[in-house]
This record gives structure tokens, C-alpha cells and sequence, in this order.
């Protein structure tokens, strides 16, 4: 229904939109606490990701399952959740799926 309106915007229009919305994205990148290495290296992998993907699911997925992972090395396993390892498990089997069609 909306297609057409849509295939109607021009490809140089939308590119000031996606500027904005990145930098309204970066601007929450100052809350990140930069110290801790789990936090730190989580957001730097979902931030650096997601445009070399060129999709914001893979950067969140990589992000998603770094931090539990790093947070087990550091010994502070208690400091996530149950959530965070099932999404860490989930996004990890569907990498290993796709592998294995690949």
C-alpha cells in the first residue's frame, strides 16, 4: 500500500535522515560505561558492526553475545541475566546454523 510512495522518495533524500539518526544514536555513547571492559568492548563491537554489516541486527547480535561472554571471563557471571544468555545462545545457534548452509 505504501511501496509505492516510498520507491518514490530519491536515494540523495534519505541520507540526510540516516545522518541524524546516527548521530542521535552516538550521543547515547557518552552513558556507556567506558571502564568496564565488558560494557566497553560490547558497545564498541555493536557500534563498529553494525555499519560494516551494513545491518543494525548483526551489530546487536554481536553485542548481545559478547557481553555475557566477557562478563563470565571476568568472574562477574552474577552481574547478568538469565535473558542475556538465552539471547546470547539464540543469536550464537543461528550463526552456527547459517554456517552450516552456507
Amino acid at each position: 500500500m505504501f511501496i509505492p510512495f516510498f520507491a518514490g522518495i530519491p536515494p540523495f533524500a534519505t541520507a540526510p535522515a540516516l545522518i541524524l539518526v546516527g548521530v542521535m544514536m552516538m550521543s547515547a555513547a557518552r552513558l556507556i560505561d567506558w571502564d568496564d571492559p565488558a560494557s566497553a568492548i560490547a558497545a564498541f563491537l555493536t557500534i563498529v558492526i553494525m555499519p560494516l554489516s551494513f545491518s543494525i541486527a548483526e551489530g546487536l547480535a554481536m553485542g548481545l553475545m559478547a557481553y555475557p561472554v566477557i562478563k563470565a571471563i571476568q568472574g562477574r557471571i552474577s552481574q547478568t541475566t538469565l535473558g542475556m544468555w538465552i539471547l546470547a545462545i539464540v543469536f550464537l545457534l543461528r550463526y552456527i546454523f547459517l554456517a552450516g548452509k552456507g
